[in-house]
């Protein structure tokens, strides 16, 4: 992966919500399991090809908190995986300058999933090139309730305060790009707070089918888009002002 000098916090935030991969599978006689073991495959080329596009922050929907409600068989499926990520990307991650974490529920993750989850994040905290998230076990409204219970105990709030207790983390920046595959054209509980501003792109393609042509394209479309954020102007998309800021 090429390495970058501009700090990823100067860079856009996309959000890509990652559909397909069974109906990928299934209209070519494959098993589901087979469609997201080629989202695995998807997920390595658009992290190599990301900090390339000028992207400085990736958060990719891997698992809802709804996913549950799946068959129990694909969930252990999609658990696997996860576990086999963790296990085999991580050298390949601080390779690249790639600073990797999982945001959503942890507690309801298989026995080991949570300590491989911190064990990636620890040895990736130094990456500069990416910060990749992963939302896992993850809901933007069950993120927006908890923030909001714990500013309850709060004399002051401000909207940065807000931010930083939805996204667990501060000066996160905002999310620019939200893109979702498969032709579906719905947020489906991803990055609600972070994502008030953000352009959205749908596209036909599968996600084992995306790739950085793709990534590209859809780019493309943002930068020809005028971003006015309420006002009458356009602006920039390094001007653009935070959701923590009135």
């Amino acid at each position: 992966m090429q390495s970058d000098v501009t700090p990823p916090n100067e860079k856009l935030h996309v959000g890509i919500i990652m559909d397909g991969n069974g109906r990928w599978a299934t209209r070519r006689g494959l098993s589901r399991m087979r469609g997201h073991e080629a989202g695995v495959e998807t997920i390595r080329r658009i992290v190599e090809a990301a900090p390339k596009q000028g992207i400085g922050t990736l958060t990719l929907y891997a698992f809802s908190t709804d996913n549950w409600r799946r068959p129990k068989a694909e969930v252990a499926a999609l658990m696997t995986l996860l576990r086999f990520y963790l296990a085999n990307e991580v050298q390949s991650l601080v390779k690249n300058g790639v600073r990797l974490n999982v945001i959503g529920r942890r507690d309801r993750l298989p026995d080991g999933i949570a300590t491989a989850i911190a064990r990636a994040e620890a040895a990736t905290a130094h990456g500069t090139t990416l910060h990749l998230r992963i939302a896992v076990d993850y809901s933007a409204r069950d993120a927006i309730l908890n923030a909001a219970a714990k500013a309850a105990a709060l004399t002051s709030l401000t909207r940065e305060a807000f931010s930083q207790l939805v996204t667990g983390e501060a000066g996160l920046r905002d999310v620019d790009l939200i893109i979702r595959t498969s032709g579906e054209k719905r947020l489906s509980d991803f990055l609600l707070w972070e994502g008030a501003y953000a352009e959205l792109h749908f596209t036909e393609r599968m996600w084992p089918e995306f790739d950085a042509g793709d990534l590209a394209a859809a780019l493309a479309s943002f930068h020809g888009r005028e971003r006015r954020f309420g006002g009458l102007q356009a602006i920039m998309p390094e001007e653009v002002p935070s959701l923590s800021r009135a």
